[in-house]
């Protein structure tokens, strides 16, 4: 489900059966490398419709969470997981962060929850059929990772 006054109807009906909040991580910078961050961005939305098409009725597709890239660790970290919180603590169990922003890697152990980090692919110049085999085989690698984190128990939060 995605982040839609109508998509959110559905999940209220049936909100027990959705237990996956997938948040797409993406950086702002109007100073330096604009572009490739929208490409980030492009590339980090792709991919988190595609979660949410390939597990329809499990996940829900929450607005982006967005940051400046010159914005301290510590103050992006602190704010994700005051959504983390918020969203387990509102109903799923499970949270998965999508980015191409290689910065979070050295965040990930931070993270009460699961990274999901591809690097970006610039999809301007790219045939559509040729971004949407690529986009497949990424998903190929990473749709048994959400279905292994799906066999082990919820971590709490603080």
């Amino acid at each position: 489900m995605k982040w839609t006054t109508q998509q959110m109807d559905t999940y209220l009906n049936s909100k027990e059966y959705v237990d996956t909040a997938v948040i797409p991580l993406i950086p702002l910078d109007w100073e330096k490398d604009p572009k490739g961050k929208v490409s980030m961005g492009e590339f980090t939305s792709l991919v988190t419709e595609e979660l949410e098409r390939q597990f329809k009725g499990r996940i829900f597709q929450i607005a982006p969470f967005t940051y400046l890239s010159g914005e301290a660790d510590e103050q992006k970290l602190e704010r994700l997981l005051e959504w983390d919180r918020h969203f387990f603590k509102n109903g799923f169990k499970h949270i998965v962060y999508v980015t191409s922003d290689g910065d979070w890697k050295k965040l990930e152990n931070e993270l009460p929850d699961m990274l999901i980090w591809m690097p970006s692919l610039s999809l301007e110049s790219m045939d559509a059929s040729y971004a949407k085999e690529i986009l497949n085989q990424q998903m190929k690698q990473v749709l048994p990772l959400i279905t292994d984190k799906w066999q082990q128990e919820p971590k709490e939060r603080p």
